[in-house]
């Protein structure tokens, strides 16, 4: 099993949460021990993780345990496979309830800052679903 913190689409109730979230269980509401910038970009207006550590917010999202099917269902949505997609890298989360199990490092899907195409909007400490967002099944 693995770890795997999702702060944007993947979140329940967004668009992409039926991509393996299903099959997964929700561990809980957690955020980053470091600063990141969550931004809007690109033109289907998606948001973006940026591996800049010690930049922008502690940024809050879901923590899911998840099989090794379900790990490459969400490398292939991040697109993990292409050189200007998201990259999967461990970054150490904390749990919002402070009762709640704490995790260490766990999976997540950072991009560089030169693979977006264009920033709209952040940074932001958590992604409320943007109204601009273009799931993939209308591109």
């Amino acid at each position: 099993m693995h770890t795997v913190f999702v702060y944007g689409t993947l979140k329940r109730g967004y668009p992409n949460a039926h991509i393996g979230m299903p099959r997964a269980t929700y561990v809980g509401e957690y955020r980053t021990v470091e600063q990141y910038p969550l931004v809007i970009g690109g033109r289907w207006f998606v948001p973006n993780l940026l591996n800049e550590p010690g930049v922008g917010f502690q940024v809050t999202g879901e923590v899911y345990k998840v099989d090794d099917t379900v790990l490459a269902e969400l490398d292939q949505l991040e697109m993990v496979h292409l050189p200007n997609g998201y990259r999967r890298l461990e970054i150490a989360v904390e749990p919002i309830d402070v009762s709640a199990q704490p995790l260490g490092d766990v999976w997540t899907y950072l991009r560089e800052r030169q693979d977006v195409d264009g920033i709209h909007d952040g940074p932001m400490e958590t992604y409320p679903l943007d109204s601009r967002y273009v799931p993939g099944s209308a591109r």
